[in-house]
C-alpha cells in the first residue's frame, strides 16, 4: 500500500503526542509529534525501538542513560528496557520503527485530521 503521510489520521498515543502509524506484519513504522515540553512517561513494551529525529528536540532517557537530541539524533531500545522522553521549547518530530509491530496502538483514539508538522508543506 503506497501512501502520502499527510493522509494518515494520526493517533494519539500519549495525551498531546500523535503518531501517523503504518502497520506491516512484522513491522510498525511511525511519525509521532510531540508538542513543546510534551512528555511521554516511563513506560517499556515487549518491542525492540528504533528512531530517529527529524525536527526540534528532546531529552531522551534510555534505562540509566540520559541525552538530549536533536536533528539527526538517533536511539536503539532494546524490548522491556524502560524509558521516557520530553520534547524541547519547539517540540519534535521523529520517526521510530517498532518491531514485533504496536498491536497496543490498535483502537487507541484518532486525533482530528490536520497537515503533519514534517515534511514543510513546500516539501511535500
Amino acid at each position: 500500500m503506497l501512501r502520502k503521510l499527510e493522509d494518515i489520521q494520526p493517533t494519539r498515543i500519549w495525551n498531546d503526542v500523535l503518531a501517523r502509524v503504518v502497520h506491516g506484519e512484522k513491522l510498525t513504522l511511525s511519525v509521532v509529534e510531540i508538542p513543546p515540553g510534551g512528555v511521554v512517561p516511563e513506560h517499556h513494551h515487549p518491542n525492540e525501538q528504533l528512531g530517529l529525529c527529524l525536527q526540534g528536540s528532546l531529552t531522551f532517557r534510555v534505562g540509566d542513560d540520559r541525552r538530549e537530541l536533536g536533528p539527526g539524533g538517533t536511539w536503539r531500545i532494546l524490548a522491556e528496557v524502560p524509558h521516557e522522553v520530553e520534547a524541547g521549547p519547539h517540540g519534535a518530530v521523529v520517526v521510530e520503527a517498532f518491531a514485533p509491530i504496536r498491536d497496543d496502538w490498535n483502537g487507541l483514539e484518532l486525533a482530528p485530521h490536520a497537515p503533519p508538522r514534517w515534511p514543510s508543506p513546500g516539501d511535500r
